[in-house]
């Protein structure tokens, strides 16, 4: 017994330091290293923001650029990777997979057992480069395709999808998913952060770090959000069932996916922009119903929960109209996030303490031993 009480969850419990990101959860602000995303989410691209998170400093037009040409350069993935991809069954879940890949290569990286900074640098540039080739080649592998070569001439978010389907993408359709990155690269001590900062606390590597991250934001109630609010609007169908099927969810106390946030109060400062970007993409692909149907139900359970829309919730419609096959939501979130997880990782590796929280015992004490022979 301990005299110290457990918030279920770790509620409000503060279980590290770290300079990479403020969340202000009743004013609904969120900076990384000190810069407001909504400004981050007009200018800057994901990569930049990327940089700024592991530098600590806005780089200049040739620093971005040789930045972006690093990355750029390492997008291809080993051929021992592309195997495990292709051994894969076809029905694996793609966070199952992508979990998979990331720890092969971990297997075939030199420096993988090296934690210095440098070397957990270079590692993160690999990591960040190679997710999206991943989740791309997976997908074309499962669908009986050969992969598609990495395009070093087009950005981030153009070259997944170039990889994907194999044709240049609009810009539009590359500035929505760059800013999705972009707003799902950092935001503290989430589950699966924590997680990631919890296996580098052990003098873990970079990958086992990023895989162990993976592995948490798979379930549905962090990562997989996304995808459960898009099935979610699907079932519903149209503006006028709205009502319907939120009273009849609320009734069977069903959690509506995309809704509330464990941070914040007031309004997710990232859904503005998705919110934008779903209605923009949701009308240019004649998907505009979708859009539609998700602003009634999120100014109904605002009035009715007073629960205001997550990252999760017009992502999941901004992804949908950009072609998406919905199981690749979660993937998507990872390939943004894995910039933050890295930065963690570093971070947890200059400073580290082996993170070790206790448990309250709530079990029984002094209980009689019974030999076998008496049971």
């Amino acid at each position: 017994m301990t005299d110290q009480v457990a918030n279920k969850g770790l509620a409000g419990i503060v279980a590290a330091e770290s300079a990479l990101s403020f969340i202000d959860g009743e004013g609904g602000r969120l900076s990384y290293r000190g810069y407001d995303v909504n400004v981050l989410a007009r200018y800057a691209s994901y990569l930049e923001s990327v940089y700024v998170l592991w530098y600590d400093a806005l780089p200049s037009a040739m620093e971005l650029a040789a930045f972006e040409g690093s990355l750029a350069a390492q997008r291809s993935l080993p051929q021992e990777v592309l195997a495990v991809l292709g051994e894969l069954p076809a029905d694996s879940a793609p966070m199952a997979a992508l979990r998979t890949a990331v720890s092969a290569l971990g297997q075939v990286d030199p420096e993988a057992e090296d934690i210095s900074q440098e070397a957990d640098l270079r590692k993160a540039g690999r990591l960040v480069a190679r997710m999206p080739t991943i989740v791309a080649a997976f997908d074309r592998v499962r669908r009986g395709l050969d992969p598609v070569e990495p395009n070093g001439e087009l950005s981030h978010a153009a070259n997944f999808l170039y990889m994907l389907r194999g044709e240049i993408p609009t810009d539009t359709a590359v500035r929505a998913l760059d800013t999705s990155l972009l707003l799902y690269l950092e935001h503290g001590l989430n589950a699966s952060t924590f997680t990631a900062r919890i296996v580098a606390s052990t003098l873990a590597d970079m990958y086992s770090a990023i895989t162990a991250g993976i592995a948490a934001l798979k379930g549905p109630l962090h990562g997989g959000a996304n995808e459960k609010a898009m099935e979610m609007l699907l079932e519903i169908g149209s503006v006028e069932e709205v009502a319907g099927y939120l009273d009849h969810a609320l009734a069977e106390k069903r959690k509506i996916m995309g809704f509330g946030h464990r941070v914040y109060r007031a309004e997710d400062p990232r859904a503005a922009h998705l919110r934008q970007m779903s209605e923009a993409l949701s009308r240019e692909a004649g998907e505009a119903l979708r859009f539609d149907v998700s602003r009634v139900l999120e100014d109904l359970m605002l009035e009715r929960k007073g629960l205001h829309c997550n990252v999760d919730f017009h992502c999941a419609t901004v992804y949908y109209s950009l072609g998406l096959p919905i199981d690749l939501f979660t993937p998507l979130f990872a390939i943004g996030r894995t910039g933050g997880w890295a930065a963690h990782v570093m971070e947890q590796h200059m400073h580290n303490r082996l993170i070790r929280p206790r448990a309250e015992y709530t079990g029984e004490l002094d209980r009689p031993w019974v030999p076998i022979d008496r049971r």
